[in-house]
């Protein structure tokens, strides 16, 4: 899960989402997060969400944004990956992360977001990072923690009864506000 291979960022370009790109990316979320498809991978949500992860007009919505980028990483004329910034004044949001299930776990996400984050300095001089995490994702907060994101004990609640966001298959759901200082 994490050894890293060291041509991980060969032939990856990076670009901002498109209108085009708009099925493409609903269609990769979607295989790294739910579904018999997202096992393939170590970031499946499968056991506690049903549904979907995302819509096309949810995507859309973050391409059409003046305050957001979907960054969307191609390896080979394939799009492999695609992660949300938005700028909130003096730090980015990061999310909508996907890097696809049969590429999971060979340094593609670290090489991803060390991208996102010198883009937010860079672009909006953000000096910090944060990002939501479902709480009970035990080894995905590990992963952002060996990345320098840091626990706060800052939750927001799951919003159950809205299917746009999955299909809770516990009680206990609640996303964690994890932050990262960019220097």
């Amino acid at each position: 899960m994490d050894t890293a291979a060291p041509d991980a960022s060969a032939g990856l370009v990076f670009r901002d989402a498109t209108d085009a790109d708009v099925d493409t990316l609903v269609a990769l979320i979607e295989s790294a997060y739910r579904g018999d498809s997202s096992r393939t991978g170590w970031t499946t949500e499968a056991d506690i969400l049903e549904g979907q992860r995302t819509d096309p007009e949810g995507v859309l919505e973050v391409i059409k944004s003046s305050d957001s980028r979907l960054l969307t990483v191609e390896q080979d004329g394939q799009v492999v990956a695609c992660c949300q910034l938005e700028h909130r004044g003096d730090h980015a949001y990061f999310g909508m992360f996907a890097v696809s299930p049969a590429l999971q776990g060979a340094g593609l996400g670290k090489v991803i977001i060390a991208q996102a984050e010198q883009l937010a300095r860079e672009t909006w001089g953000a000096t910090e990072m944060h990002m939501t995490v479902i709480s009970v994702r035990d080894d995905l907060i590990a992963w952002y923690e060996r990345r320098g994101y840091r626990r706060t004990g800052r939750m927001t609640p799951f919003p159950y009864g809205d299917d746009r966001f999955g299909i809770p298959q516990r009680a206990d759901l609640q996303f964690e506000l994890l932050v990262k200082e960019l220097g």
